[in-house]
């Protein structure tokens, strides 16, 4: 982009690849141009009687030719491009008229205005390279390259793959690609980088009713959102029903994100998609998200861990009531436990896993902090001990999702919760 000015510049992309360019000048603007120089694999010379630690490197790696003298006429002579930073006024207004008279494109460091050519203000994110132009202020070409760039990275600036239709497409033979992104617990600005740079990319998003649903607000119109919960199934079980969306999605050659709450491996069956797609041959990338075990205690002012209180954290999901002959947890072994337990899925059985975890040796005045709905507008904790918790969870109709936190860290706090 440009701004317009009595000089206004006309943008182009140069392809130097295998091109003679020359670089008047081996000290500190050398030093930032020729890396981007190299990357377009340019033929360099450079002409300086000396050069800083960085460039001179690159000279004896054989990135660059470089001729120990200063610039003499003749030197822009078969070139394609010039940078002109030489510390010698004289050299480079010299250098410049040779320029001029051979027609070859030169950016000049002390004068502007005197260049044929200016070089912008350059970022580059996902294969996308931003050039940025602002006249002779080349601070506000920088920031405003650096907003670009950073819209572009954490998915606030929607920039569409527009890919051609995939071979098959519509046929069922077509593959696209699968994402899992963990949304984090709740809050749309605790989702990755990454991962909100994949919805805005995405085609189709398959969302879990505890992934950050306010980011499903700014999708554009033509994606399409699936609630995961929502899709019928059939003679089939929910699971297999969101693996075979995934599939189908991704057969039509689409790109699909399956948005889930928190991390997609922690509780979640994001293990159980990846490898559905990975039977079916479909490509799938898995974006760790900000798991609620840590972060919600955090955001309600409870650290998991502690100096002298907790040196460690056990995160269990009690979903599945100790009793249940289905349960995985040795619940007297977590009860000998002397740190802090976090457990997920737990109001139903909230009351059940108390009683266990007293009967077995934690102490019944252990302190107890229940956080629901973590990092969000509606954000509220409770607190109890194991021989209340029970009791408090049915009276103050607590409701999933929540967090429940036991152990000495819940008395500790800091004020920073909602």
């Amino acid at each position: 982009m440009a701004e317009h000015n009595e000089a206004v510049a006309y943008p182009v992309g140069l392809r130097l690849s295998g091109r003679r360019v020359v670089v008047l000048g081996g000290g500190q603007v050398a030093q930032r141009r020729l890396p981007a120089l190299l990357a377009a694999g340019a033929d360099i010379l450079l002409v300086s009687p000396s050069a800083t630690p960085s460039v001179e490197a690159m000279a004896d790696t054989g990135e660059l030719r470089w001729e120990r003298r200063r610039y003499r006429d003749g030197d822009l002579d078969g070139a394609w491009y010039a940078l002109i930073s030489t510390d010698d006024p004289e050299a480079n207004r010299a250098a410049s008229a040779e320029a001029e008279a051979r027609r070859v494109w030169a950016v000049r460091s002390d004068d502007a205005d005197a260049a044929s050519a200016w070089t912008p203000a350059t970022g580059r994110s996902e294969g996308v390279t931003v050039a940025v132009l602002t006249g002779r202020d080349p601070r506000r070409s920088a920031a405003v390259r650096d907003a670009i760039i950073e819209g572009l990275r954490d998915g606030s600036l929607t920039a569409p793959h527009f890919r051609p239709r995939a071979t098959g497409a519509g046929d069922g033979t077509a593959t696209g690609h699968v994402a899992l992104v963990g949304g984090g617990p709740g809050d749309p600005d605790l989702i990755t980088v990454r991962g909100r740079r994949l919805l805005a990319q995405a085609d189709v998003v398959i969302a879990d009713r505890l992934g950050p649903r306010d980011l499903l607000d700014e999708l554009p119109p033509h994606v399409e959102v699936i609630d995961a919960a929502k899709i019928p199934y059939g003679r089939f079980m929910a699971q297999e029903a969101i693996n075979n969306a995934l599939i189908e999605h991704a057969r039509a050659g689409k790109s699909v994100v399956r948005l889930k709450g928190g991390d997609p491996f922690v509780f979640g069956r994001g293990m159980e998609e990846a490898q559905a797609l990975a039977e079916h041959g479909i490509p799938c990338t898995v974006v760790p998200g900000i798991s609620s075990t840590i972060s919600v205690p955090g955001a309600a002012g409870i650290p998991v861990t502690h100096r002298g209180v907790a040196h460690e954290f056990t995160v269990v999901s009690g979903h599945v009531a100790p009793a249940d002959p289905r349960s995985l947890v040795d619940w007297e072994a977590v009860a000998r436990l002397r740190g802090t337990l976090v457990l997920l899925m737990s109001v139903e059985n909230i009351g059940a896993i108390a009683e266990v975890l007293v009967r077995h040796g934690r102490p019944a005045a252990t302190p107890v902090a229940v956080v629901q709905e973590g990092t969000t507008a509606a954000q509220r904790r409770v607190d109890a001990t194991l021989a209340t918790v029970g009791e408090r969870v049915a009276a103050e109709g607590i409701r999933p999702p929540a967090v429940i936190v036991i152990g000495d860290v819940v008395t500790i706090g800091t004020g920073t919760g909602r």
